[in-house]
């Protein structure tokens, strides 16, 4: 497995390819679509209309290791969960950007952006917001407020974004979700479920320099992993893990 599984519980890449107008709708072209992407990866034998109009192929979840790919009114959508290496991921995604095009007919004009994304996702049992505190907060301003005697963290989600180039279309966004209930809390009643980190770069595509999908794919992908092992494994995801581990 890639290095990054080795540091949490789940692991994945995404790509959200944001459209400006309508995603196709007709069964043929969604069918035809889907069918494409089955022949292409044979294992991806799962498919669905959920309720909110979206569409999803995807393989056998309980594999742990799984590749999907979504369809909803605005957005084209792709993942690789917990893939073997980074590179089957980089596979998955670029192979679905170059047929979208053709089956779906995207262009550029419509296109308002793309996200390419990591995440991490950590098992935890007990307060969510309490432990990101005490990995993150220490040493700020807010590490006081967190300590006040008698008080209980009831939300902590640290978020920020950032522009990486000065016309503000390439961006990145880091953010936390928690999923800790103040009545939780309150009844010291905690399921396990995960702590999710996301990071993620944005690449708008009216000034975009890149002629195709696949090219910002290959730039974003390079820019989120040099951020990613720089600033976020070290500063984020290293701190939770020792947190959640003293717990």
């Amino acid at each position: 497995m890639n290095s990054f599984s080795s540091l949490c519980d789940d692991f994945g890449i995404s790509t959200y390819l944001h459209s400006k107008l309508d995603m196709p709708t007709g069964r043929e072209t969604v069918l035809h679509f889907f069918e494409a992407v089955q022949k292409a990866v044979p294992k991806m034998t799962e498919f669905e209309k959920r309720s909110d109009g979206e569409y999803m192929l995807e393989e056998d979840r309980e594999a742990g290791s799984y590749r999907w790919c979504s369809l909803d009114p605005r957005r084209l959508c792709i993942g690789f969960v917990n893939p073997p290496a980074v590179e089957d991921a980089d596979a998955h995604c670029e192979r679905i950007l170059e047929m979208a095009p053709y089956h779906l007919d995207l262009h550029a004009m419509q296109t308002e952006s793309m996200d390419v994304l990591y995440y991490f996702d950590f098992l935890f049992q007990g307060n969510h917001d309490e432990v990101v505190a005490e990995a993150l907060a220490i040493g700020t301003p807010f590490e006081g407020l967190a300590q006040v005697p008698g008080g209980r963290v009831l939300n902590y989600q640290p978020t920020i974004m950032l522009a990486l180039d000065d016309a503000c279309q390439l961006q990145c966004r880091l953010s936390i979700e928690t999923r800790t209930s103040a009545y939780q809390v309150r009844t010291s009643n905690f399921p396990e479920s995960p702590i999710s980190v996301y990071f993620t770069v944005r690449q708008f595509w009216g000034k975009t320099p890149f002629k195709s999908f696949v090219d910002s794919y290959q730039n974003q992908r390079r820019v989120l992993d040099e951020l990613v092992n720089s600033y976020v494994v070290p500063n984020v995801i290293t701190p939770l893990q020792r947190a959640i581990a003293a717990k």
